[in-house]
């Protein structure tokens, strides 16, 4: 069964757009804030991948955020020179660069965290919890089927 056709495709309709956008604007929130204590979302969301253990490396990291390893790698040496991670080589293979964070940084990722919490309360205030759980639902749903489609056509 297909949905989308000439007719109904366009910005306003397309789910990745929309995606997109609401993840820009989410991220807009999150950066104003979480000004205060110095870090941006993007930032916070490594921390708090490294945090729950989602990303031990550097690559790890890049890869579950979808973020250019490059990139990354400098975020994590600006993380690391406000003393919120910190880089040790791994005991089992000296070539792998585990990172952790350090009390401050795991102090800040609690701190992050509850902001996080109110800002997403603020933001889904008037969605009820049942529209709310079905809509995270459908965004987890969503997140596997494409973790596990091939490739599109072109």
């Amino acid at each position: 069964m297909t949905f989308y056709d000439s007719s109904n495709f366009f910005p306003d309709t397309s789910a990745g757009y929309l995606i997109r956008v609401c993840n820009q604007l989410g991220v807009a929130q999150l950066d104003q804030a979480f000004a205060p204590e110095g870090v941006t979302a993007v930032q916070w969301s490594a921390l708090i991948g490294i945090h729950v253990g989602r990303a031990p490396t550097c690559a790890a990291l890049a890869r579950d955020m979808a973020h250019d390893k490059g990139a990354m790698t400098r975020m994590i040496d600006a993380l690391e020179a406000k003393g919120w991670v910190v880089r040790t080589r791994d005991e089992a293979d000296r070539r792998v660069v585990n990172l952790a964070l350090t009390d401050a940084g795991e102090a800040l990722v609690m701190r992050c965290r509850l902001i996080a919490i109110d800002c997403w309360n603020a933001l889904l205030s008037d969605w009820s919890h049942d529209e709310i759980h079905t809509f995270i639902a459908q965004l987890q749903r969503l997140r596997r089927t494409l973790e596990s489609a091939p490739p599109c056509a072109a």
